[in-house]
């Protein structure tokens, strides 16, 4: 499938950003490590380089968009209905840890919808792309979602909370309610990559507490066109600023709900 003039400078942009990624992968033990507000979120000079050379990429295509990174948070443009989101470097732990599942993730909100979403994994060469309402691909093949029935027949995705990280006790829950009733369940430490994975069929869902816009935007779109459905984790319209995904086939998603509810309502 060639992709449309967006998606192709869309994917222009991730993987010049990627290239710069492997690089620095290569020399680990030269990049100087820094943290944000919690000890535990971690930035390098890696992560910033690799935003800049997005933010070039994407300001050629049109200047008057928004651009909100996650290194230089909002820029805002003098088009208010378009904003790029990018993720320059999501699994930045996994990077620092010599782990190659990072990825670059690249979303166009327009009027607070995706889409348009690039999300590239460069140590494994795989790009996963979609424009809304032209179905979703990985390196130029159509992908679907998993057509496996039943949650006894699941693999998971899931952001696990960190340190710094809120929610601990509802994950908790969440592994008690749902560890004997599922196949497997996997954290792979890049959500992009997680909502990658529940649009080729490699994993049947993906949900996060505490998660960011720039790390789920892309998947949006490219989980959507591949058949399955975003929601929150409460199964209500995502709000990309809302802090909650859950990316599911439709076969599984209303019993994933039912694990998912919060222990709040219990104690209510």
């Amino acid at each position: 499938m060639t992709p449309s003039s967006l998606i192709a400078a869309m994917i222009a942009a991730a993987h010049d950003a990627g290239e710069g990624l492997k690089r620095d992968f290569a020399h680990l033990s030269s990049l100087r490590i820094e943290t944000k507000a919690g000890l535990d979120d971690m930035f390098t000079a890696a992560d910033l380089r690799a935003e800049e050379t997005v933010r070039r990429h994407l300001a050629a295509i049109d200047p008057t968009f928004g651009f909100l990174g996650e290194e230089g948070g909002l820029v805002e443009g003098s088009d208010a209905s378009n904003v790029w989101i990018v993720d320059p470097l999501d699994g930045t732990t996994n990077f620092l840890c010599g782990l190659p599942l990072f990825a670059v993730n690249i979303a166009l909100v327009r009027d607070d919808e995706v889409v348009a979403g690039v999300t590239y994994v460069p140590m494994l060469n795989e790009t996963f792309w979609a424009e809304e309402g032209s179905g979703a691909f990985l390196n130029g093949e159509p992908i679907r979602i998993s057509p496996r029935e039943g949650m006894i027949h699941a693999v998971l995705g899931v952001g696990i909370p960190f340190a710094s990280k809120p929610r601990h006790e509802q994950f908790y829950v969440e592994m008690e309610r749902l560890t004997q009733r599922i196949s497997g369940i996997r954290r792979l430490g890049a959500g992009a990559i997680d909502m990658a994975y529940v649009a080729c069929g490699r994993f049947d869902a993906y949900w996060e507490q505490s998660v960011s816009a720039w790390d789920m935007a892309a998947g949006v779109v490219i989980v959507r066109e591949a058949g399955g459905l975003v929601t929150n984790t409460a199964g209500g319209r995502l709000d990309l600023n809302g802090g909650t995904v859950l990316a599911a086939t439709p076969q599984i998603q209303a019993e994933l709900l039912e694990s998912l509810r919060p222990i709040e309502a219990l104690t209510s």
